[in-house]
């Protein structure tokens, strides 16, 4: 299973609505994670390679502060 900031994203989900599960992140915000991460949108969640998290994990607080200051104080 994957687990970023914390959430275990639930593994039959496309990344793309895995990554919604998450507090802050809707439908706009996952799709743009996963276009700035270089991961196809249409893999689930359980095909997702230990690189494809690591990008997720690193563009997500990267990308989008009000996300990331969330996320931290939480």
């Amino acid at each position: 299973m994957a687990r970023i900031a914390g959430v275990d994203l639930p593994r039959t989900k496309r990344v793309e609505v895995g990554l919604t599960y998450i507090y802050g992140i809707g439908r706009k915000r996952a799709s743009d994670i996963v276009a700035a991460a270089g991961v196809a949108p249409e893999v689930r969640v359980k095909d997702l390679t230990e690189d494809d998290v690591r990008n997720i994990s690193r563009v997500a607080p990267s990308r989008f502060e009000s996300w990331r200051d969330s996320s931290v104080s939480g």
